[in-house]
């Protein structure tokens, strides 16, 4: 699949310097078009949100400050948690034969259900998650949620957060030589290769993973850091 560009045009400056971006059908611009609300909310989060020395220092848990942080930025401007899910009722019909006697059909009804996967913020029809660093099996259940959704009906676009891999590791092991650690414990910073990350998300994405769902991939990386612009403009 085609990868395109609307993001370009469809992020505010400010924003689209401090992140990398790639999406699918055009996704930013669906998502300025459909939910102008949603898209504002998105643009604002994602403008006033930094990320700290902490984070690439601190060994993250179930939810790290950085999730948390992002996820409550959401949910203050009106995102929840959500999840959909399915029941299908499924009927049998034994049609009446008339030479036997029958009148009625015969109907044999039979009910299915599953509880479906987390969406970690939705707002009306966009979908939003946040894998930080996750293991790398998180984007494809997230894909085929996103693909399931949109083909239901009920989300018109998604849009996916996570973070660039090489430079961030490179500055998450500075980061933790200068807060004092050994060498062997600044080097574990983001050191495996099974996470979520932008370069397999691209890959997904340009497989169609997705199916028709617009996507739009938003990577966390070294100018998202706190630190990115004073030492950009501190002079060699």
């Amino acid at each position: 699949m085609d990868l395109t560009t609307s993001y370009r045009t469809a992020v505010p400056v400010d924003v689209l310097v401090r992140y990398e971006f790639v999406e699918t059908r055009n996704a930013a611009g669906v998502l300025k078009t459909a939910d102008p609300e949603a898209y504002t909310h998105v643009m604002e989060v994602l403008d006033k949100f930094d990320l700290i020395d902490d984070d690439l220092i601190l060994a993250g848990g179930e939810e790290s400050g950085l999730a948390k942080r992002m996820n409550r930025a959401f949910r203050s401007r009106g995102w929840r948690e959500a999840r959909v899910d399915t029941s299908i009722t499924l009927d049998r019909r034994l049609m009446p034969f008339r030479e036997a006697g029958e009148t009625e059909p015969v109907v044999a009804r039979s009910q299915a259900e599953s509880k479906g996967y987390k969406v970690d913020n939705m707002r009306g029809r966009i979908a939003l998650d946040l894998e930080w660093n996750a293991k790398d099996g998180n984007l494809d259940r997230d894909l085929a949620a996103y693909r399931a959704l949109y083909d239901f009906g009920l989300i018109d676009s998604a849009v996916l957060i996570t973070r660039t891999q090489d430079d961030l590791r490179l500055l998450g092991q500075r980061l933790r030589r200068e807060a004092g650690m050994s060498e062997a414990d600044a080097k574990k910073v983001l050191s495996t290769t099974t996470t979520t990350n932008m370069d397999k998300l691209r890959d997904r994405l340009k497989r169609g993973d997705a199916g028709g769902c617009p996507v739009l991939a938003v990577g966390i990386c070294r100018c998202t850091w706190s630190g990115w612009k004073t030492e950009r403009d501190t002079p060699d």
